[in-house]
């Protein structure tokens, strides 16, 4: 399932995420931001537990915006779980 997040508060304007039907996040695509930085987010996401990352990211806050990139990303996934 892809799933097609618009975020808020980053750089980046928006999240498409895939997860396979037994939970493993398989391809993670930013749009907008800091390339070399969502790059490797998305190079660490792949192939791992969603649930797991959802966890490891939620709360990461970048420059005191309250949010952060990977805590988008975070949110995506979760809104991705609860939608399957």
């Amino acid at each position: 399932m892809t799933y097609n997040y618009k975020t808020k508060g980053t750089c980046s304007r928006s999240i498409e995420v895939t997860i396979d039907d037994n939970g493993i996040i398989t391809d993670v695509i930013f749009i907008g931001g800091c390339d070399g930085n969502l790059n490797g987010i998305s190079s660490l996401a792949v192939g791992q537990n969603a649930e797991d990352i959802a966890k490891k990211l939620k709360g990461i806050n970048c420059n005191g915006k309250g949010t952060s990139c990977p805590d988008q990303l975070a949110t995506a996934i979760n809104e991705a779980l609860a939608n399957r």
